[in-house]
């Protein structure tokens, strides 16, 4: 590895081991490294403050940063209506990423698990009180068979709506929320989002 021409270049410290060094990461441009082990070794931390800068001078020694990883599970908050509850948890649910991460595909959530009685159905809630648009749709997955059997009413849902819903919602009731209105991921849903969803429960015949 060449270590760019000029010894008047060599004086910045190796961001592991302080060692003089003219090579840095070619992606940030900010990072210096005395050889690409190091940068591999220190890639964990750097990665979170790596951000992508001009081409540099010709007359500095690049090492080639590695890609950025995509994870194959992301884990997002999510509003879970349990049945036999008075109030809705937040939890935390994971999403299978899809294998090809600029295809505009959202990720998967694997919620089996909250869906004894069968596969869910879901629903996309794109306004909020009074009509108005939601800038963050909600993803709203239920039971169907749990609709159809009649099954006990969901206690959570009838204590946000106050029981003032025109029908009863029985069985479960999971609730993501999409990063945006194009749908191609989600973001951390929490309570401020309940109003919304009381409406549209309030709403439902």
């Amino acid at each position: 590895m060449s270590s760019g021409g000029s010894s008047s270049l060599i004086h910045h410290p190796c961001t592991v081991c302080c060692m003089p060094t003219s090579m840095w990461c070619s992606r940030c441009q900010c990072a210096w490294y005395c050889s690409a082990e190091h940068l591999q070794s220190d890639w964990p931390r750097h990665r979170k403050e790596c951000l992508a800068a001009p081409p540099p001078p010709s007359h500095h020694v690049v090492i080639q940063t590695p890609p950025p990883a995509v994870p194959e599970v992301m884990t997002v908050s999510a509003i879970f209506f349990l049945p036999s509850q008075d109030r809705p948890q937040v939890i935390n649910v994971n999403c299978q990423m899809s294998r090809k991460p600029h295809a505009g595909t959202c990720p998967t959530p694997l919620i089996s698990e909250y869906f004894p009685d069968g596969p869910p159905q879901s629903i996309v809630l794109t306004q909020g009180l009074n009509g108005e648009p939601l800038r963050f749709p909600l993803h709203i997955f239920y039971c169907p068979v749990a609709l159809q059997r009649n099954t006990p009413v969901n206690r959570a849902i009838y204590r946000i709506t106050s029981g003032a819903a025109p029908r009863a919602w029985p069985g479960p009731v999971l609730v993501l929320k999409f990063n945006g209105s194009r749908r191609q991921s989600y973001s951390d849903a929490s309570t401020n989002d309940l109003p919304a969803l009381s409406a549209y429960f309030l709403a439902f015949k």
